[in-house]
């Protein structure tokens, strides 16, 4: 009885969940939303998933919620305008029923949303959510994975290619389905496929491959000299191996699982942790959290515990266990490789913020040089090119510094100037 307690409030914790099951349908229509709403998206539908079918309504805890999309933030007016666009987005799916018929359908990505009391409700329609909870058709969107992705295209390109990993290939989508797909149909800028390759498809391909469990390569099919179609190559990143969980006995089987699985973390998730951190590590953040008494919620706080490595040096003990000691050989070699990656990962990052710096660096120095009526039609035409109400807001308050817009302000003065940024 203990056990069906513990393993049922686990079910109710969003937090002990890591993958959320995405219908292909879903993933083929969500391309207008920006990064946050994206997130946002994927972290409702994992919320819901269980009830989606047997309930009309599901909550979860606004804080939490901003918490398991990176956004650590108390500014709700950007929370509500994020579900305010997904209840005003449109899904439409287009498949194959049980029957074998061609099925169309539509329908707002949320009926509706509501905060209150600290508390998101929200809910879908009852044909959404069948299509949402279809076990035959999904993919799997690790939420670990999504917390990486910086760029709204890039994690779109991704929803889009993993369901094909078993395949190795997305197989050939015309240049306007693949522009639908990323959130850029009916742009006139991105009409021209040198830009949508150089703004869109090189940056998000190169997103994807550093930042997830996949490496995806572009390949484009010609019609006469024009490009007409693109497809993805697709195979496993053996970098980010440690988000394909081992389904064997053998994690089960430590003191550090069953820790895990008794104060209510999932199968899934105890075994991607101890895969990621390893199961030292994560011994050390159980006996961290469990030294510190009156924790409300022990599984939100390990995983806080485990993303900002809290009090690493007080919770290590005296000496190793005998589990420690029967694998250690294992832990060193995928320490080695977690560290050689993480500090990939971390070059990257560096080289990119320079990178990004220099550039607004730049942008910074030719504003100045223009003049005051010439940067009022410039903001205007600007303007037309941003999609999302998030990145027009962002632009309104802070200009030609709007970080939220940095690539498109980079991309928008490297067209007035060319060369502008080649020295760099």
């Amino acid at each position: 009885m203990a056990a069906k307690a513990r393993n049922e409030a686990a079910a109710r914790d969003p937090l002990v969940r890591t993958a959320v099951k995405k219908n292909v349908a879903a993933i083929h229509v969500s391309g207008k939303l920006t990064l946050l709403q994206r997130k946002l998206s994927n972290v409702l539908l994992l919320n819901a998933y269980d009830h989606l079918i047997t309930r009309q309504k599901h909550s979860i805890d606004a804080r939490t919620l901003c918490l398991m999309i990176g956004y650590n933030s108390n500014d709700m007016d950007t929370l509500k305008d994020a579900l305010r666009s997904l209840a005003e987005t449109v899904a439409e799916w287009d498949m194959l029923n049980e029957q074998g018929q061609q099925e169309w359908g539509v329908s707002a990505l949320l009926a509706f949303a509501r905060l209150k009391g600290g508390v998101c409700e929200y809910s879908y329609s009852s044909a959404l959510a069948e299509k949402l909870h279809d076990p035959k058709v999904f993919a799997l969107i690790n939420l670990n994975i999504q917390r990486r992705f910086t760029s709204g295209h890039a994690l779109a390109l991704y929803e889009n290619c993993f369901r094909f990993i078993r395949t190795g290939s997305t197989g050939w989508w015309p240049l306007d389905l693949f522009r639908r797909l990323m959130g850029v149909d009916g742009s006139a800028y991105y009409e021209s496929f040198k830009q949508l390759n150089a703004k869109i498809i090189k940056p998000a391909v190169a997103e994807v491959n550093r930042n997830s469990n996949i490496i995806v390569t572009a390949e484009f099919r010609r019609q006469g000299r024009a490009v007409s179609e693109i497809r993805f190559l697709i195979r496993e990143n053996p970098q980010l191996a440690m988000f394909d969980i081992d389904d064997g006995e053998g994690v089960r089987g430590s003191d550090t699982y069953k820790r895990l699985v008794g104060m209510g973390v999932s199968d899934r998730l105890a075994r991607q942790w101890i895969a990621e951190h390893g199961a030292e590590h994560v011994r050390y953040k159980l006996d961290y959290v469990a030294g510190q008494g009156g924790v409300k919620s022990p599984v939100r706080y390990l995983a806080a515990a485990l993303r900002d490595d809290y009090a690493q040096a007080e919770a290590q003990p005296a000496a190793p266990s005998p589990e420690a000691l029967a694998s250690a050989e294992a832990r060193r070699a995928q320490a080695a490789r977690a560290a050689e990656a993480q500090a990939r990962r971390e070059a990257d990052v560096a080289l990119a913020r320079r990178s990004r710096a220099e550039r607004m660096a730049r942008v910074r120095e030719f504003v100045a040089q223009r003049d005051e009526a010439t940067l009022i039609q410039d903001s205007a035409l600007f303007l037309t090119r941003l999609e999302g109400e998030l990145e027009r807001a962002d632009f309104a308050r802070h200009g030609w510094a709007s970080a939220l817009n940095t690539s498109a302000i980079c991309a928008y003065w490297e067209d007035v100037q060319p060369g502008l940024f080649d020295d760099l």
